[in-house]
């Protein structure tokens, strides 16, 4: 077993900082550790070997004390030191050292999450990738950009991280979808026995709040198809793609963008949807055909003037075209005296509400899309005959 002393070496130069260092030793051999904490030989008490004061930093009170991350430093040395007693080889203590160096290398944060994020990619799982990368992001900007180490995220940095996206204004389902990717990540590391389960999460929300019903009435819906934007290209596509969306039985954007002319044949839409991989069939009517011939037929093999240009990121350029969509909705928004934020997913909730008034059963599309659980909804669609849910979207078509 190892023995692991902390030291502390004062500056050569008069006045300046220190650098504490752990002494370890393995079979009567003594090597050095230095650590990056850089203390002043006033705040060193040599009786105790123990640093006296936290590290001082008001722009950032989340960064625990030197104590506390030496502390944590001499667990994962011991820790390091039981794994590999337990695997019955001989190691010397230059091997507890190599190990301690690759952990501290690999099991930060934001590195065994960036690995996580590249495997993902690696496997096709793009959108997967793409939400642990805004998660990642969100808590680097909480960090000011300092790493942490995974066995080094407390209750308190978890609880400071949620103070700090709740007084940005972040939405309490936003705030929770972050955190649970974090605990996803954590409880990674967990799997590969690299850190010990701290419970970080156990006092920050996890949970998810029914969303607020964003559906518009379908009398909204005819003033926003009526409008007269034709001297506002902008507004007028942004219109259009809503529109369309609508008449789509609330097709959502990502889902709009990669349809290919292909999925278009013999008057029915076929296509599988990105979220779930789940196959949905779809009539293509007159009011689609007849928004689509306003725009120049598409020179790509997608089917609507959304991802117009080859050779480009496509992921890109979808998401580009969404945000200036949303943005022109709101100014749509207040043309008409809508309230709420008009955005793409707005037209999803209202041909969900459109088909509730319109006497539809909830077999066939469930209120508001109103389920707590998506999959739910899923599961009675799938179940349903597609002319069945076509009618009812003529019904509602035919009301505008």
């Amino acid at each position: 077993m190892v023995s692991v002393k902390v030291k502390f070496r004062p500056s050569t130069k008069t006045g300046h900082e220190g650098t504490v260092y752990y002494q370890i030793i393995h079979d009567r051999k003594v090597r050095q550790l230095l650590s990056d904490y850089k203390i002043f030989p006033s705040e060193w008490d040599e009786s105790r070997s123990t640093v006296k004061t936290t590290q001082r930093n008001e722009r950032k009170p989340f960064i625990v004390s030197i104590r506390e991350r030496i502390r944590w430093d001499i667990e994962r040395l011991t820790r390091i030191d039981r794994r590999l007693d337990a695997d019955g080889l001989s190691y010397t203590v230059d091997d507890v050292i190599d190990e301690f160096n690759r952990y501290s290398n690999e099991y930060t944060l934001f590195n065994f999450m960036e690995n996580i994020i590249v495997r993902l990619r690696h496997i096709d799982k793009v959108r997967t990738s793409e939400t642990y990368k805004s998660a990642l992001n969100s808590f680097k900007k909480f960090r000011q950009y300092e790493d942490i180490m995974l066995d080094c995220v407390t209750s308190d940095v978890m609880e400071a991280y949620e103070a700090w996206l709740h007084n940005r204004g972040i939405a309490p389902n936003t705030i929770s979808f972050y955190t649970r990717i974090l605990r996803a990540v954590y409880n990674r590391a967990i799997d590969d026995n690299a850190i010990e389960n701290r419970n970080p999460f156990k006092h920050v929300y996890t949970g998810v709040d029914k969303t607020v019903k964003r559906a518009l009435p379908l009398a909204t819906v005819r003033k926003i198809k009526s409008l007269d934007l034709s001297l506002i290209p902008m507004l007028d596509y942004a219109r259009d793609m809503f529109m369309m969306s609508f008449y789509l039985r609330g097709m959502s954007f990502i889902d709009m963008a990669f349809l290919k002319k292909t999925d278009l044949r013999n008057g029915y839409i076929t296509y599988r949807r990105r979220k779930t991989g789940q196959q949905l069939i779809i009539e293509w009517t007159k009011e689609m055909q007849l928004l689509l011939d306003k725009y120049p037929e598409n020179k790509t093999s997608y089917l609507l003037p959304i991802i117009k240009t080859t050779g480009t990121n496509e992921r890109y350029t979808y998401r580009n075209a969404g945000y200036n969509i949303n943005h022109n909705l709101k100014k749509i928004a207040s043309m008409v005296g809508i309230t709420i934020p008009l955005t793409l997913y707005v037209a999803r909730h209202s041909w969900a509400s459109a088909a509730k008034t319109k006497g539809i059963p909830l077999s066939v599309i469930s209120e508001g899309m109103g389920h707590d659980s998506e999959a739910t909804t899923l599961i009675y669609l799938a179940s349903l005959d597609t002319s069945v849910v076509d009618k009812a979207n003529a019904l509602i078509l035919s009301s505008l």
